[in-house]
């Protein structure tokens, strides 16, 4: 067996790195609403002053301002669902590469909103390039998790969140006031995305297509052979196409599973829980009630510059990414996610508790920054890049495309549901609106402890296998779905 060093080739690293740049595009356009909100607010009142010759009502406004933050989930949500329609039939690579023109249509639209004094054209902006972050990110985790070796998958996965992370660094020093967040520059900060799409649309023609999907849904073994040896770097690849070939007749044996089938079937309703929980940890957590309103949040604490407070949470997210990305093949995934959710838990706690003493205890606003910061860390420990990678490694490759659109609805739906409902709840509760994620984040806890398992080192195989003979009986469905010359 090879060192990890010999196995992470230049040519594995620029097809990982040039797929990551759309989770760049994901969490730029997460974190890019965010700073600005004030500025876009005041763009909404006099486009509306100008149209109805009147301000702008305070609740159409909100109502406005959420409908912009939450429509990029409601893209998501659409473009999760389809990923299956485009992997199987254009393969990864292509259909990471076709999916661009989506991002150079919405940062137009952003772009030109104000000169053409139209928020309808940033929110439908919004919704289109929603709808690119939520391929990509079916495309990515499955891209990366089939290049990459065994021994580095869980690694290399990381670096989809990596990515986004990274992304919503870039919105926020972006969006401060001294580069791109002001009056007349904040349309170039949302028309941004064009640029790592370029870069993309350059750099992927050269990268290599999937060799599962070449060997599996293809049938180009050959093919499969040469991108293989070019990944690993060297010629001797017998056991990852070993590994191939085996998964292919599990396929043959396996007709391709639908979306339904995954639930009708007790060999796959098991893992697609596991990975639609998983999905829910991250995105109930309250991590995107963070994201989304951080600002708002720090300057209620009392900070005199909220905008770069959000910013050093922002490095603090990156940097904690970046660790579990050192840790995650040694630690395991099960383990950090466990971590990661119950140092959430505290710190949600701790948030809650300097919130409510602001007004007698001064000093409490600066608890208030650690308690963010420490669940920021938290969450890039465990419950940021686990939930992403590990749904493709719980499935073989018959139902994969459909597992990863289930997880993806799962995951912007939540978001969808935050993003949309946290400023109201937020009002009604005040400072205790994080004992709500406090409470979800123990039931995710208890559900990881007693019913995810340990993905670290084991082949997507072994790892279907393991669901399989933990089915203790297989109806009539099943046996239809596995063929009658399954070998169980």
């Amino acid at each position: 067996m090879e060192s990890n060093k010999k196995q992470l080739t230049l040519n594995l690293l620029m097809s990982v790195g040039t797929a990551v740049i759309g989770s760049l595009q994901f969490g730029y356009n997460t974190g890019v609403i965010n700073a600005p909100q004030k500025i876009i607010e005041i763009f909404y009142n006099e486009t509306w002053q100008r149209r109805y010759s009147e301000p702008i009502p305070p609740t159409t406004l909100t109502t406005l301002w959420s409908v912009s933050v939450a429509i990029f989930s409601v893209g998501g949500i659409f473009g999760s669902f389809s990923v299956g329609l485009f992997l199987n039939r254009f393969g990864r690579r292509n259909s990471m590469l076709m999916v661009n023109v989506l991002a150079f249509i919405s940062a137009a639209l952003m772009g030109f909103s104000k000169l053409a004094a139209s928020w309808e054209m940033l929110i439908i902006g919004r919704f289109i390039i929603g709808l690119y972050s939520g391929l990509s990110t079916g495309f990515v985790p499955m891209y990366v998790g089939e290049i990459a070796p065994t021994s580095l998958r869980g690694a290399l996965g990381t670096l989809h969140q990596l990515g986004i992370v990274t992304g919503i660094l870039m919105a926020q020093i972006f969006g401060i006031k001294e580069i791109m967040g002001t009056s007349t520059m904040w349309p170039f900060l949302l028309g941004f995305t064009f640029i790592p799409a370029l870069l993309q649309c350059a750099i992927l023609p050269f990268c290599p297509e999937s060799p599962r999907f070449l060997l599996i849904n293809q049938k180009e073994e050959a093919k499969a052979k040469t991108v293989l040896k070019k990944l690993r770097g060297t010629d001797d690849v017998e056991e990852d196409m070993q590994e191939m070939r085996e998964e292919s007749r599990q396929m043959m044996r396996e007709k391709k599973v639908t979306i339904p089938e995954l639930f009708r079937s007790s060999l796959y309703r098991q893992p697609i829980f596991i990975a639609i929980m998983l999905q829910l940890s991250q995105q109930l957590s309250g991590i995107n009630a963070v994201f989304y309103y951080s600002t708002a949040i720090f300057e209620k604490a009392g900070v005199s510059e909220p905008v770069y407070a959000t910013i050093g949470a922002g490095v603090v997210n990156t940097a904690f990414t970046v660790v579990s990305l050192f840790i995650v093949e040694r630690t395991g995934r099960r383990s950090l996610h466990l971590v990661g959710l119950m140092g959430m838990a505290a710190s949600s706690v701790l948030m809650t508790i300097a919130m409510a003493l602001l007004e007698e205890v001064k000093w409490m606003s600066y608890v208030s920054i650690v308690a963010i910061f420490s669940f920021v860390a938290f969450f890039e420990i465990g419950p940021g890049p686990i939930p992403w990678f590990i749904v493709a490694e719980l499935f073989s490759q018959g139902p994969r495309p459909s597992a990863i659109a289930v997880a993806g609805f799962s995951n912007w739906f939540a978001n969808f549901l935050v993003g949309m409902s946290f400023q109201y709840i937020a009002e009604l509760t005040g400072p205790y609106v994080f004992i709500i994620f406090t409470v979800l984040l123990l039931i995710f806890f208890v559900f990881t402890y007693f019913k995810v398992p340990e993905t670290k080192g084991r082949s997507f195989d072994e790892i279907s296998a393991g669901f399989r003979s933990g089915a203790e009986k297989y109806t009539r469905d099943d046996l239809n779905t596995l063929g009658a010359d399954s070998q169980l």
